[in-house]
């Protein structure tokens, strides 16, 4: 079993879902969308939705309309620091989809000028908050994410919650209020989690009584702590989101 989940767009399924069934595999839609919670950026997946489903599409529509916008302010202030034409750039490592453009393909340009030798250190150099190429934007409400999914049938789920910078005391918030949006997951096992966390966050799912889902966190080879196909099984004590759906 497989699923695709882009960050806030569902432009990959269909290309997705055929390639899974010349190969045998069961898959599942996905999306991961953007989420201003506080001050700052957390990721809720969804999955098994519909994704024709219109209050969907238009919340992920006006998502893409945002992005584009927060790509050309970032040409714009990389421009300022000497490093010109870089919104062009992105949208071509983007194949020219302003929908589909994000601070990755920005950094896949300046990985190519030799700004930074991977995209991960691109983005600590450039693309944070303090840095050159930096745009602070607000995303989707969590209320507004996590009802999009459960108004097309999906079943929501925190994304690699281990990656947040909260506390204890922030986290259990975060997850009060998802739970009381109608969000039902949240991943456990995930290249973005130690294996400390994977500990940890299993026993956040029993305890909230939340299902458990893993994922790869699988961008592009060299930019990826971890290959798709090799996510670790889920602690057998756990009921996997996936039950929902088989």
């Amino acid at each position: 079993m497989i699923s695709l989940t882009d960050h806030d767009q569902l432009a990959g399924l269909d290309e997705a879902r055929q390639t899974a069934d010349l190969l045998g595999v069961t898959f599942i839609n996905g999306v991961e969308i953007s989420v201003t919670w506080r001050d700052f950026t957390v990721h809720i997946v969804g999955l098994n939705f519909d994704p024709k489903h219109p209050e969907l599409v238009l919340g992920l529509q006006q998502m893409a309309n945002s992005r584009q916008a927060r790509a050309i302010e970032m040409g714009r202030q990389l421009e300022k620091v000497g490093i010109a034409d870089a919104y062009v750039a992105a949208l071509a490592h983007a194949n020219g989809r302003v929908d589909l453009i994000s601070r990755t393909h920005f950094a896949r340009h300046l990985v190519s000028l030799k700004k930074s030798p991977n995209v991960r250190s691109v983005f600590m150099d450039y693309l944070v908050a303090g840095k050159p190429g930096y745009v602070e934007h607000q995303w989707s409400r969590l209320e507004e994410a996590v009802g999009w999914i459960v108004g097309a049938g999906g079943v929501a789920v925190i994304a690699h919650p281990g990656r947040y910078p909260h506390d204890e005391a922030s986290e259990q918030e975060l997850i009060h209020e998802f739970i009381k949006a109608g969000g039902q997951a949240i991943e456990v096992v995930t290249g973005s989690h130690s294996k400390k966390q994977y500990r940890t966050y299993a026993e956040i799912a029993k305890q909230y009584n939340l299902l458990a889902s893993c994922g790869s966190d699988f961008h592009a080879k060299g930019e990826s702590k971890m290959e798709v196909g090799k996510v670790p099984a889920l602690p057998a004590d756990l009921t996997a989101v996936w039950t929902k759906f088989i």
